[in-house]
């Protein structure tokens, strides 16, 4: 798909990953395994979008992109935090580590909801929740846990939290009838509206979708979103991730 004269297109080709992280996911648990938190984070976009009213930061695709560098640089800056709490060095936090962590940021979560983000989160299975995957949780804690009840900011970093309020918005730009999941139809109406006059091939739109939907159940929960998004930014690059087709 192009979207304007020079600019390359807007979805990473990610089929290795999603065939990969697809594989992890059915080896660890039936797709059934993630059905409560799902459901909690669905009924909180619902009311996201239903809360935006007036002006919206994204119009298309491209307005999106544009975001990617200061979203890289914001989310790259979590490393402290997380090698923090990572006691033992070993490049995942454990069960215990991030009870502590948890702790430590005065997020107070009940022990179903510990256990539900963190194996919603350790997607390899392992025991252990990665660079990455500490990102997802983080932004799904502060999804959850809803408006602050006092002026202290819910993760103790304003501009974590409004780079977190980028993401959610992101999504509710691809959630075009705000159910509080993606479907194919939102996919098409996302990609498209970057350039009404082009449409994409059925197959590419196809093709992001499935990069999403792990489960193949037809729907795409915004923690699924969370984990494609993040390898769209970059994080694991210090140079920007290519753009382009194939």
């Amino acid at each position: 798909m192009k979207v304007s004269s020079g600019t390359p297109s807007p979805w990473l080709s990610l089929k290795s990953l999603s065939i990969k992280v697809r594989s992890m996911l059915y080896r660890c648990s039936s797709p059934n395994k993630y059905k409560r938190l799902d459901a909690k984070l669905e009924r909180k976009m619902v009311e996201a979008k239903k809360g935006f009213s007036g002006y919206h930061k994204f119009k298309s695709i491209n307005s999106i992109i544009m975001k990617f560098p200061q979203l890289r640089d914001s989310l790259k800056n979590i490393r402290a935090v997380f090698e923090q709490y990572d006691e033992d060095s070993n490049g995942t936090i454990d069960q215990e580590e991030l009870k502590k962590c948890l702790q430590k940021l005065q997020l107070h979560l009940t022990e179903e909801e510990v256990e539900d983000l963190f194996h919603s989160c350790d997607i390899d299975g392992h025991e252990g929740i990665q660079f990455n995957e500490f990102i997802v949780l983080l932004c799904l804690i502060y999804l959850l846990k809803g408006p602050s009840s006092n002026t202290t900011s819910r993760l103790g970093s304003p501009r974590l939290e409004a780079t977190f309020d980028t993401v959610i918005e992101v999504f509710l730009f691809l959630d075009k009838n705000g159910n509080g999941k993606l479907n194919k139809n939102d996919m098409v109406k996302a990609l498209n509206d970057a350039s009404p006059r082009e449409k994409s091939p059925s197959h590419i739109t196809r093709t992001r979708f499935e990069e999403m939907d792990w489960d193949r159940n037809g729907q795409v929960s915004f923690r699924e979103f969370l984990f494609a998004f993040i390898k769209w930014v970059g994080i694991d690059t210090d140079e920007e991730m290519p753009l382009t087709e194939g």
